[in-house]
């Protein structure tokens, strides 16, 4: 039989090697000095029932990169805004209670009838993006008529409860809150971690509160002007 031309499909072990003669699959001894890798095309000739590898030919077996697989795909990244209404705006003094004559919120004390916590509950809505990671959240506010006309420093505090508790609101963290004169209204920024903790559902709602009872703000609620308290949560998966 002529000398045929085979691909080996391993590297040489021992003698042999596998290769691909005729389209099968073959055991083929291997000359005692030539060296056969992966790939290499063999020179291979047929005595008796063996095949027999005498010599490579062409150029070498060609190498596999270090990595030929594909990159994995980049997750999709999503994005958006969710709007938030508080579900209710009221504020809290400890010897009254809740007051009922106003869904405005309130801080600090006058006239001696009591030091206010004025709070906005947002309910589960905000829970809907559990998952997502905030990255910028703000609120709305206008000020009404109360105190002093000029604009005065609050501070805002984190809320546990997302629904007006019996008694009072549980308080958390505390950062500046919005400082507006009379009539004012502005979009204002609060801590990306807070979003986010009402978006995980560790907190609920979000206060105006100064335990030295001072300055008296008063700013509208949800029955004196709609957009009050409105939270917009920007998020991000992936």
């Amino acid at each position: 039989m002529s000398a045929l031309l085979a691909t080996a499909t391993s590297a040489k072990s021992g003698s042999t090697v596998t290769a691909v003669v005729n389209g099968i699959a073959t055991t083929v001894q291997v000359a005692r000095d030539l060296t056969v890798a992966s790939g290499d095309v063999l020179v291979v000739e047929r005595i008796g029932s063996q095949w027999f590898a005498l010599a490579r030919v062409f150029s070498g077996a060609p190498t596999a990169p270090p990595n030929d697989a594909p990159p994995a795909p980049k997750p999709a990244v999503t994005t958006g805004t969710l709007i938030v209404a508080p579900v209710e705006t009221r504020s809290y003094r400890p010897s009254y209670g809740w007051r009922t004559d106003n869904t405005d919120v309130y801080q600090g004390e006058y006239g001696g009838w009591g030091n206010h916590t004025g709070c906005a509950f947002y309910g589960r809505k905000a829970r809907s993006l559990a998952g997502a990671t905030v990255t910028k959240a703000t609120i709305r506010v206008r000020r009404l008529s109360a105190g002093t006309y000029a604009p005065q420093s609050t501070t805002l505090r984190l809320v546990t409860q997302s629904t007006r508790p019996a008694g009072a609101p549980t308080l958390g963290a505390s950062t500046a809150g919005p400082s507006l004169a009379v009539g004012d209204s502005a979009t204002f920024v609060i801590p990306d971690g807070w979003g986010q903790a009402i978006v995980d559902g560790t907190a609920g709602g979000l206060a105006v509160y100064d335990s030295s009872g001072s300055p008296y703000v008063r700013f509208a609620g949800r029955g004196s002007w709609s957009p009050a308290w409105t939270l917009s949560i920007s998020w991000r998966r992936g």
